[in-house]
């Protein structure tokens, strides 16, 4: 299976087969039955080697690079940050938490928005918005402005991934949807790795407030690019948007136990990485490590490790099935959580492989079974397991940087272990619930 497929299920997206002509994820928070995802002229839609593909292209790459970039900047400065502001790794943590937790609360509405006003609109703005408050971010006097602001960023990010998916299902042709979405997700992933290390190397030589400044450059960079480059939409048709209409598929989706234990599920796996990479850089600064910030940022080059752990998903999947495939997610980041406690770099960092190679995995078998269970308003599915999964984040971070105050690396690691098996519980309970299923199904037919 094509590496570019599995990054877009670790991103929560689904994508009809190619030959339905069908829509990609476009996600309507609502929105009534219109005109609006069928392209007006399909014929005329965007190809590989069309001029107009090619910006497009280059101008969501550039888009992916800023969201995700701003997105966790301040996450490989956090040391530096509570020396500058003289506050505590719980109080630092909040500058992540607020980002994530903003981005978590606006994606619905965004993605309502963007019905209404467009996708290239909502994205421009969105782009616009962050990196200007990016380019504040470095002046905020204290801890409240700073977390207040991160919040701000967060929500306004949620527009960038509210719009990217339907715009392309509007723009791009079925059969070059994955190449392009694979090149959106790929600036996701550079962009989130890229702007630790930017951020981690300046801060190295100028100091934390220069290393977030440096960000917002890069931000502001992409955001020129972009509006420069992407293309007009021609395939977008304005729908009305229904409160009403959302809160039906919203409620319909949240009293579906398979998907709730999914939303958990992937909330959970997300706790363990939001917590191991809020705190990561406390414990490697500190005795006996002693690292400087720019290594600290060069530690998320283990993000890289993410690709192929979402590549092996589709298979282990296909051999061990979902459930399975999860105990093994589980069990790699258990592994990795157990590793880290060693005082040997070389042990933490293959910790750090194993538990960013379980969660890449599990995110990706939870995230691409919600769009398979989900029979209607699968956009909805989608955004809410979005919206579940920044949301764990968030607690991560936060509850992450409680235990290491509490307890140290040892109290973040208990945390994580006991969130794998919050998650290990549920699939169990899924997975005997299908056994009673499957014997009640086969005494029937008896």
């Amino acid at each position: 299976m094509h590496w570019t497929h599995l990054l877009r299920r670790a991103y929560g997206v689904d994508m009809p087969p190619a030959d339905t002509g069908a829509s990609a994820v476009i996600v309507r928070a609502g929105a009534s039955p219109s005109p609006t995802s069928a392209p007006s002229s399909p014929d005329s839609r965007l190809l590989p080697g069309d001029p107009g593909y090619r910006r497009m292209s280059f101008a969501l790459f550039a888009a992916g690079v800023a969201t995700f970039a701003l997105l966790y900047s301040t996450q490989a400065l956090l040391p530096a940050v509570s020396d500058g502001l003289g506050v505590t790794a719980d109080q630092a943590s909040w500058t992540v938490s607020a980002a994530t937790g903003g981005l978590a609360l606006a994606v619905v509405p965004l993605s309502a928005l963007s019905e209404r006003y467009g996708r290239r609109a909502m994205m421009t703005a969105a782009l616009c918005v962050a990196a200007f408050v990016g380019l504040l971010v470095p002046f905020a006097p204290d801890l409240g402005w700073l977390i207040g602001l991160r919040a701000l960023q967060g929500a306004a990010l949620a527009g960038v991934p509210a719009s990217a998916m339907a715009y392309l299902a509007e723009e791009v042709r079925p059969k070059a949807l994955v190449g392009a979405v694979g090149l959106f997700v790929a600036g996701n992933a550079i962009g989130g790795m890229s702007g630790r290390i930017l951020a981690g190397w300046t801060a190295q030589a100028w100091g934390w407030r220069a290393g977030l400044a440096a960000v917002g450059v890069l931000a502001v960079l992409c955001a020129v690019v972009f509006r420069l480059l992407i293309p007009k939409a021609r395939h977008f048709t304005p729908g009305s948007v229904s409160p009403r209409a959302l809160a039906r598929t919203v409620g319909r989706h949240l009293s579906d136990p398979l998907l709730v234990r999914l939303y958990l599920i992937g909330a959970l796996f997300m706790t363990v990485f939001g917590a191991v990479y809020t705190v990561i850089g406390y414990r490697l600064a500190e005795a006996p490590f002693s690292l400087p910030p720019g290594l600290v940022g060069s530690i998320f080059l283990v993000y890289l490790v993410g690709t192929a752990s979402s590549a092996a998903a589709g298979k282990l999947v296909g051999r061990l099935g979902r459930r399975g495939a999860l105990y093994l997610a589980m069990g790699t980041t258990t592994a990795g959580l157990l590793l880290t406690l060693t005082s040997s770099l070389i042990a933490v960092l293959a910790g750090l492989i194993l538990i960013t190679a379980g969660f890449f995995a599990g995110h990706a078998v939870a995230s691409s079974s919600v769009s398979r269970t989900a029979t209607t308003g699968r956009a909805q599915a989608s955004a809410l397991y979005q919206t579940a999964y920044y949301l764990g984040s968030s607690v991560g971070g936060t509850v992450g940087a409680v235990a290491f105050r509490a307890g140290g690396w040892d109290g973040t690691v208990v945390l994580g272990l006991l969130a794998m098996v919050a998650a290990g519980a549920i699939t169990l309970y899924a997975t005997r619930r299908a056994l009673v299923e499957r014997r009640a199904s086969a005494a029937v037919r008896v």
